[in-house]
């Protein structure tokens, strides 16, 4: 049954190209959390989805995948661990900075953007309700 093949591939490639936008919006010397990118995706939970999304890059598909780490604030390992090294390499040159242990400091290097909030559409429709309901 090709068809349902293709069906089932269709949501995951939907998932890919909506964690690829998150993920180039990383800004150069900051940082996001594989759960973190997965949120702003509107995938909460799916995580491991980004660390799949990000290993399936196609090679013409340009995106900064170094700015992503696990929630340790630690370059999660690889089957190769050459790539390890090289993230790190990438975002110290982006002036992140790791600690003796290997972690980055969230709190100084992870990007904000929508994070620990509602995403924009619910907070706008929330304010428009607010606004309706003013006496």
């Amino acid at each position: 049954m090709p068809g349902k093949a293709r069906d089932a591939k269709a949501p995951a490639a939907s998932n890919y190209r909506r964690i690829y936008a998150v993920v180039r919006r990383i800004p150069r010397g900051k940082v996001a959390t594989y759960g973190q990118v997965a949120e702003l995706a509107e995938l909460r939970g799916h995580a491991r989805q980004v660390g799949y999304a990000l290993h399936a890059t196609p090679d013409d598909v340009e995106i900064p995948w170094q700015r992503v780490i696990n929630a340790k604030g630690e370059v999660s390992t690889r089957v190769d661990p050459m790539m390890e090294g090289l993230q790190r390499s990438l975002l110290e040159a982006e002036g992140v900075v790791f600690d003796r242990h290997g972690r980055v400091d969230l709190d100084r290097f992870r990007w904000r953007a929508g994070l620990d909030s509602e995403p924009r559409r619910k907070k706008a429709a929330r304010r428009k309700t607010r606004k309706e309901t003013r006496p």
